[in-house]
């Protein structure tokens, strides 16, 4: 990677993880169950922040020299286990299980959700940093 950017880079991934942390650790307990609409877009707010930083994770992690173009397997796994999570999350909502009183049961899901976000980030990242080495 050129030498200008590398420092660009580790501020976005700096960046974005303090961002997911504020609005994990601070604001989603402030508006979750009682405020739907905030736990929405907060929610949508942390996620997308924590995908930038398995991206920044992912782009700082590649290997320069590797001669293989990197494929978007880990990404097709990510989005399907992303929108699996999704689905079963309101499968349960459906079948009248409330996220009040059964919070257990929704961590799997949640699991799902964040691992499959963390894949797309990176496997994104590795793919965008092999695009750059060419364009070079």
């Amino acid at each position: 990677m050129n030498g200008d950017r590398r420092p660009l880079l580790y501020v976005l991934l700096g960046s974005a993880l303090l961002v997911t942390l504020v609005l994990h650790l601070v604001f989603v307990p402030r508006y979750l169950p009682g405020d739907v609409l905030l736990t929405v877009l907060t929610l949508g707010a942390g996620w997308i922040t924590y995908t930038l930083v398995f991206y920044a994770l992912g782009r700082a992690g590649a290997d320069p020299e590797q001669q293989e173009f990197p494929t978007m397997r880990f990404a097709d796994i990510g989005i399907a286990l992303l929108l699996v999570s999704l689905l079963l999350m309101l499968a349960f909502d459906a079948f009248g299980l409330p996220f009040e009183r059964i919070v257990g049961i929704y961590s799997l899901p949640a699991i799902g959700i964040y691992a499959g976000l963390a894949l797309l980030g990176w496997s994104i990242g590795r793919r965008t940093e092999a695009i750059n080495e060419i364009a070079r």
